[in-house]
């Protein structure tokens, strides 16, 4: 009985590697984009557990073999999100201090109550600016009366669909704007900051709404916002940063396509997952809340901290703004094919109506 169950388990693991994919956008398939890490630990197990356990014959050699291949094309997929591969964003080094900018990104859960302990985590860290997401008019209260005073440039949008966004900076922002790029009831804020040393930057702040039974029964939305931005991006090229819930996971099709598509670099690669959702499940836990950076930049430090009450851990991210080290970044760069495809998804997200 061993021996087919066994069996049976590789197969299953191969098929859910095998369905994500296939290249539709449906909740369910690219819902297996996610748990990469977790799928490649079972089929390690299930490989290891067939060749020890089950006498040699057809069954070992077909568990074995279908869960070493399930491994393979999981690695394929979460290596470069490891310290096994090279950095994709080179380390700062040294450099003034005033070209620097810390970045602290949270969703914070809309019912969640316990705003004290990121409070404290901010005041902790000190960051440049403060990103919430799923922020509401409760949050925007307890934000307000901690941080006007040494974060006093604010962007306010809170909403009660999970979706409302705030920032907080102690430095400059300018030409800052409230789009609604794909649905009318997902906001973003495009901005730029200046940084102590006077130069501008770009940044962008984004929450697309996830492929998931309770929210869109497509990832089309998601990935229309993502690859506008992208889009956006390529066409008026400058030191840009792109920080958010991206509500997907580094190793996607589409976050891969958006960073091809806008040029864009994650300082994530070579360094670790640094897996932000879902605070509550250590062994289900993926890297949905980003940080992507032009190759202009350079990575001083990077670390997700302690959960404070929501299902996302905050992440903080201090970069240095380094234009004469861009020649260092190898630039991904997507084909002309991958850019019709990516403006064929814009104009189709922008004229679908969501069922869900």
């Amino acid at each position: 009985m061993l021996g087919p169950l066994l069996g049976c388990i590789a197969v299953l693991l191969l098929l859910s590697t095998l369905i994500a994919r296939i290249r539709l956008r449906w909740w369910w398939i690219r819902s297996f984009e996610f748990p990469r890490l977790q799928i490649a630990l079972l089929a390690g197990v299930c490989a290891l557990a067939s060749w020890m356990l089950l006498e040699p014959g057809k069954w070992r050699m077909a568990s074995t073999g279908l869960s070493l291949l399930t491994l393979l094309i999981q690695l394929r997929y979460i290596i470069p999100w490891t310290r096994l591969w090279p950095v994709q964003v080179k380390s700062t080094h040294e450099a003034p201090s005033n070209q620097k900018i810390t970045l602290l990104i949270a969703n914070v859960l809309t019912p969640n109550r316990q705003a004290d302990k990121l409070l404290s985590m901010i005041e902790q860290y000190q960051p440049d600016i403060v990103l919430t997401l799923e922020s509401d008019q409760w949050w925007q209260d307890q934000l307000d009366q901690a941080l006007e005073d040494k974060w006093p440039n604010s962007v306010k949008i809170p909403l009660d669909n999970l979706y409302g966004m705030h920032m907080y900076s102690r430095l400059t922002l300018s030409e800052t704007e409230v789009k609604w790029l794909i649905q009318d009831d997902i906001p973003s804020i495009h901005t730029y900051v200046t940084l102590e040393s006077g130069d501008r930057i770009r940044l962008y702040a984004l929450h697309p709404r996830p492929p998931a039974p309770s929210e869109s029964e497509k990832s089309l939305w998601r990935d229309a916002e993502l690859l506008l931005v992208g889009k956006e991006i390529h066409r008026h090229p400058s030191a840009t940063l792109v920080a958010g819930d991206l509500n997907d996971v580094a190793w996607s099709r589409t976050t891969r396509r958006f960073c091809r598509i806008s040029g864009m670099l994650d300082p994530r690669r070579g360094r670790g997952m640094f897996s932000t959702f879902h605070a509550n499940y250590p062994v289900l836990r993926w890297p949905l809340d980003h940080v992507f950076v032009s190759e202009h930049f350079t990575l001083d430090s990077m670390q997700r901290l302690d959960a404070f009450g929501s299902d996302h851990f905050p992440i903080l991210a201090t970069l240095c703004y380094r234009p004469t080290r861009q020649n260092e970044h190898e630039t991904p760069e997507a084909s002309q094919e991958e850019r019709q495809k990516a403006s064929e998804t814009i104009e189709k997200g922008k004229t679908e109506t969501q069922q869900t």
